[in-house]
């Protein structure tokens, strides 16, 4: 049977604390300093000066593969140069500086869409990924992030494989005083996640919460039968309330660099992502991996990053700002 847990936490710390006054954005190239270190500066020294030419062109190639931009982004953002180089006039290496951060921003500038939750009520967001990207984690600096808005929320413990998983889930709940629905641990036997997301779902419509944060087990792609299994939890999701999820999130763990492409194609074939998270920027030098997100739905809609993770306060996950994040990554 699905349970019902709440803090212990007194009812004092409902109220939604003022959003902190530390600079998001310095913060956010704190985060990959990693990545800028590994990119920033082998661009600084190829943005010195001295003449545009092929040699140079191929330099950069070089940088913006190993920062794991893909081949695919890196020879759109070449091309785009090579016209900024064309139409402008740009004669000299330290000029391509500017060029290049106006042609990343401008790949990157349509994955910045802000995660609009006033639409319904509550408004149901189910969060997918592979094991170890942060799913749980993600669901918890989520509920921190709609409570300073103002927003009631609500945890499903949909995870219902991982041993742990529900014991974190619950801990986070208790961290932002706020209720989760799981299942009670039975031995070995594993809990139906659906059912457990179908509950919360009308918990959360009968107590009038806001939001439904829903985890849901790591999972590969290639594991055919688990992926089955998420299918059928989005399904139980539509009956419980029509339309929803309102939400589906992939979460993107940064440090699988080009393998992140491949989980987004894979994840979105088979439940339809409305957004992705992108997790753990700061302990990986393959940021670059954004930019080939992005190519790879330049040609059609564009799947929006939702938030970013470049820390592990719970202040460290916030929306994606595509200038804030191309301005970070260079010196």
């Amino acid at each position: 049977m699905p349970s019902f847990f709440k803090s212990k936490k007194s009812p004092d710390t409902d109220e939604p604390s003022p959003l902190p006054n530390t600079n998001w954005a310095a913060r956010v190239r704190q985060g990959l300093s990693r990545t800028r270190n590994n990119l920033g500066k082998q661009l600084s020294g190829l943005f010195g000066g001295g003449k545009i030419d092929e040699d140079l062109y191929e330099e950069l190639e070089t940088v913006l593969l190993t920062a794991d931009t893909g081949v695919s982004a890196t020879a759109w953002l070449l091309d785009e140069l090579r016209r900024q180089v064309k139409r402008n006039g740009l004669t000299d290496a330290a000029q391509l500086k500017e060029a290049l951060q106006k042609a990343l921003t401008a790949l990157l500038d349509p994955l910045a869409q802000l995660l609009d939750t006033e639409k319904n009520k509550p408004f149901i967001i189910m969060l997918a990924g592979v094991n170890g990207a942060g799913k749980t984690t993600s669901i918890g600096k989520l509920a921190h992030h709609f409570q300073l808005q103002g927003k009631t929320v609500l945890l499903a413990a949909g995870d219902t494989f991982r041993a742990a998983a529900r014991e974190q889930l619950v801990a986070w709940g208790e961290r932002n005083n706020i209720a989760v629905i799981a299942h009670e641990s039975n031995g070995q036997q594993k809990g139906d996640p659906a059912a457990v997301i179908f509950d919360a779902i009308n918990a959360a419509k009968a107590r009038g919460t806001d939001i439904v944060l829903a985890d849901t087990a790591g999972r590969l792609a290639t594991q055919l039968h688990l992926m089955e299994e998420i299918k059928k939890v989005k399904r139980v999701i539509a009956k419980a309330e029509p339309g929803a999820p309102h939400e589906t999130l992939l979460v993107l763990d940064a440090n699988t660099g080009q393998n992140a492409v491949n989980q987004v194609q894979a994840f979105d074939d088979a439940l339809g992502l409305t957004g992705l998270i992108v997790t753990k920027l700061d302990g990986t030098a393959k940021g670059g991996v954004i930019a080939a997100i992005a190519r790879q739905r330049q040609q059609k809609s564009p799947l929006p990053i939702r938030f970013i993770g470049v820390g592990e306060d719970l202040d460290d996950l916030r929306p994606f700002v595509a200038s804030e994040f191309v301005e970070a990554l260079f010196d």
